[in-house]
């Protein structure tokens, strides 16, 4: 699959599981996404966002959103769309 970079992590919340992405590019609900970090390597399905505890379908640039995260991730991970196609 291509990798699209769409934003950068700003915050991570361990207990939930939560991690707030700053977007540079628009995101859907249902959208396969990477985290990539000097050790972060996560690849998930984006099932839910929410944006000041409100669900919503798609974000826009400049948003901040919440999403689950599986698995650790940091603050300054790299967040990527990957698309169909091409690529690793």
């Amino acid at each position: 699959m291509a990798e699209a970079l769409i934003g950068k992590i700003t915050h991570y919340f361990s207990r939930a599981g939560v991690a707030v992405l700053s977007l540079d590019t628009p995101l859907r609900k249902g959208e396969w996404i990477r985290i990539r970090g000097h050790t972060t390597d996560l690849r998930q399905h984006v099932e839910s966002m929410e944006i000041h505890h409100r669900q919503i379908e798609e974000a826009k640039p400049g948003d901040d959103v919440a999403i689950q995260v599986s698995d650790r991730v940091r603050v300054g991970d790299s967040v990527y769309r990957e698309e169909p196609g091409g690529g690793s």
